[in-house]
């Protein structure tokens, strides 16, 4: 990619969001979605590959609908109060709408079916963008907006993609295909907490940041992409094939790792406000997450494939070094519950 190119696009991706974070003003935060939209899209195409340019075309569609339903939305709101403000709303049925683009934009169920192919037609380091950085914008005016939004909406959102998220990740086989199902669970969470504590909603965020850069920076390591080939990560880096387990199983909420926080105080909040079935129901729907993360950490660390295989071995002719960030990333990712209380004091 030219320089010049690769430096305003960089720059856009990293302007986009925080215009919007730093708005008070509809159009403002509309432009700062339309620039972080426009300025990944480059990136999703840049391997000049059919399904590199399916998923760009998908997430451009995908992405103009859901801004153009948050534009509607924002100017009927402007219409009948006379101002710009994102933090008054008019009535329920923009509530409504503003929810449902967001919905889109975040990839919440039912909203979810381009996710997966996006992420399978990027490479691992745009995958790792679309799902934790582009996740920044949407999420953050859902927060400011949450005390005008339908809550049973959102927690309807909410159970659905920790439902979704946990069975559409079972029978995949590849691993970005994994990681985007896991992110619609995690955004289950997230959302159905929103209307009942914002600051839960950012501190499950940011926990999910840290973990889920850490997975994608080891699978970039290991240069994988699919489940018949981590079976002989082994012979690449042994260590870090116990690192990336740890990280894997705090992903999937395991005690005493880091992601349990965040999905153990979401159940004690939900259960504080007499939802004991919804809160039943998606600890259910995180053993479904928990199935498929335990099988990549097995085929990761336990075995090889039993039968024949028509892949090359990949021994490990050379010793290859771990960055130290990813020693760094992976222990915030698995050791931070010891300090919970103070995250949750900080937020």
């Amino acid at each position: 990619m030219n320089p010049l190119a690769k430096g305003l696009i960089t720059t856009s991706l990293i302007m986009g969001p925080l215009l919007t974070i730093s708005s008070n003003h509809w159009i403002m935060a509309w432009c700062g979605l339309e620039i972080s939209t426009l300025s990944v899209i480059p990136l999703i195409a840049q391997q000049h590959h059919p399904r590199a340019i399916e998923a760009a075309i998908k997430y451009f569609l995908t992405q103009a609908a859901a801004s153009t339903m948050l534009l509607f939305s924002g100017v009927m709101n402007a219409w009948h109060l006379g101002q710009w403000d994102m933090t008054l709303l008019h009535n329920n049925t923009l509530c409504m709408l503003l929810t449902v683009a967001l919905a889109m934009k975040l990839g919440l169920a039912p909203f979810h079916l381009w996710l997966p192919e996006v992420l399978q037609g990027s490479t691992m380091m745009t995958a790792l963008l679309l799902t934790t950085w582009q996740k920044l914008a949407p999420l953050t005016i859902l927060v400011i907006t949450s005390h005008h939004l339908n809550a049973p909406l959102l927690l309807s959102l909410g159970l659905a993609s920790t439902l979704i998220g946990g069975w559409g990740g079972l029978n995949q086989t590849q691993l970005r295909k994994i990681m985007a199902f896991s992110s619609i669970a995690h955004l289950g969470w997230m959302t159905a907490i929103l209307t009942m504590s914002p600051k839960l909603t950012l501190l499950t965020f940011y926990l999910y940041c840290v973990m889920t850069i850490t997975t994608f920076l080891m699978i970039e390591h290991l240069k994988t992409n699919k489940m018949s080939t981590i079976m002989l990560s082994w012979t690449k880096t042994p260590s870090l094939n116990t690192l990336m387990l740890l990280t894997l199983m705090s992903l999937a909420g395991l005690p005493p790792l880091t992601g349990f926080s965040p999905k153990w105080l979401i159940l004690q909040e939900l259960t504080k406000q007499h939802m004991t079935i919804l809160a039943t129901l998606m600890a259910m729907a995180s053993l479904l997450s928990l199935f498929f993360y335990l099988r990549v950490s097995y085929y990761t660390t336990i075995t090889l494939p039993p039968n024949s295989h028509n892949y090359t071995q990949q021994w490990r002719h050379k010793t290859s070094y771990t960055k130290p960030y990813l020693a760094a990333m992976a222990m915030l990712s698995t050791t931070l519950l010891p300090i919970l209380p103070a995250l949750l004091y900080s937020t």
